[in-house]
C-alpha cells in the first residue's frame, strides 16, 4: 500500500493527527533510526492528544460559561478576599463531583463568583465532566414552558438536566419566588440528589433562602437537600473583581 494510500484511509477514518504526524514521518529521514514501536507510539500519542482536545473544546461549548476563559490556575488570593487556597485546590480535583456534593459561593455582586463558578466549570470540563451553567430565572423559564407543553416535555427535560455532571446556577434567588417556581426547583434539585451536583451562585447566606421560596413544606425540603452535602465558599473584599480589574486596565 502506496504512503499516499494510507494518508487517505487516515483522512477517511477522521485520524488527522495521526495522517499529518505519519506525513511528518515520511518527510523527516531522523524518524528513520527510531524503531517501528516508537514511531508507531508517536502517531498514537498525536492521534490520542487531538481527540482529548477536541472533547475538551466540545465540552466548554456545550456548557455556556458566561466566563469561558475562566480557569482555576488564575485565581487571585488577594488577603481581604479570605479564601481557602486549600479547599480551592481540593476541590479542584473534582472529587466533590464524584461524591455528588454541591458547592455554595456566597457574596456581594462583583466579587467574583460567576467568574469562580465558571472557573470550577472548566476544571471539571478538563476532567471529561458534563457541565452546564445557567441562571436561575433562564432555567425556571424552561422548565415552565415545558411544563405547559402536553407532550411529556417537562419530564424530558427533568432526565436532560439529570444527567449534567455539575449544574451551575448563577443569581440564584436574587428575588422571592411564586409557588409554581419553588415547585419546579424542588422537582430539579430532587431529580439529581445524590446523583450530581450543583453550584449555587448567591448573594445571601443558605439562612436567607428560606423566605425567597415561599411556600414552607417545599422550602424545607429544598434546603434539607442542598445544605446539608454542600461546601460553602464566601468570596469577600474591600474592593470588588470588578474594581480591582477596572484598575488594573488603568494603571
Amino acid at each position: 500500500m502506496t504512503n499516499e494510500e494510507t494518508l487517505r484511509k487516515l483522512t477517511e477514518m477522521k485520524m488527522s493527527a495521526m495522517a499529518n504526524s505519519y506525513k511528518e514521518q515520511m518527510n523527516n529521514l531522523d524518524y528513520q533510526d527510531m524503531t517501528f514501536e516508537e514511531r508507531f507510539n508517536l502517531l498514537v500519542d498525536h492521534e490520542y492528544s487531538r481527540r482529548r482536545s477536541n472533547k475538551l473544546q466540545r465540552l466548554i461549548h456545550q456548557a455556556q460559561f458566561h466566563e469561558p476563559s475562566a480557569a482555576i490556575e488564575d485565581i487571585e488570593y488577594h488577603p481581604d478576599r479570605h479564601l481557602d487556597k486549600h479547599l480551592i485546590l481540593e476541590l479542584s480535583t473534582g472529587n466533590y463531583i464524584e461524591k455528588h456534593l454541591n458547592i455554595i459561593l456566597m457574596g456581594a455582586s462583583g466579587n467574583g463568583k460567576t467568574w469562580l463558578s465558571n472557573a470550577f466549570g472548566i476544571q471539571a470540563c478538563r476532567q471529561h465532566y458534563k457541565v452546564k451553567y445557567v441562571r436561575l430565572p433562564e432555567l425556571l423559564d424552561e422548565f415552565i414552558l415545558a411544563r405547559n407543553e402536553a407532550d411529556g416535555s417537562f419530564r424530558r427535560l427533568i432526565k436532560k438536566y439529570k444527567k449534567v455532571d455539575l449544574l451551575i446556577i448563577d443569581e440564584w434567588l436574587l428575588t422571592s419566588l411564586p409557588e409554581e417556581h419553588t415547585l419546579t426547583l424542588f422537582e430539579i434539585i430532587e431529580s439529581r440528589l445524590k446523583t450530581a451536583s450543583t453550584i449555587f451562585c448567591s448573594q445571601i447566606a443558605p439562612e436567607g433562602w428560606y423566605e425567597k421560596l415561599g411556600e414552607a413544606l417545599v422550602a424545607d425540603a429544598i434546603l434539607d437537600r442542598i445544605i446539608h452535602d454542600s461546601y460553602n465558599i464566601l468570596l469577600d473584599g474591600e474592593i470588588s473583581m470588578r474594581e480591582r480589574h477596572g484598575l488594573r486596565s488603568r494603571l
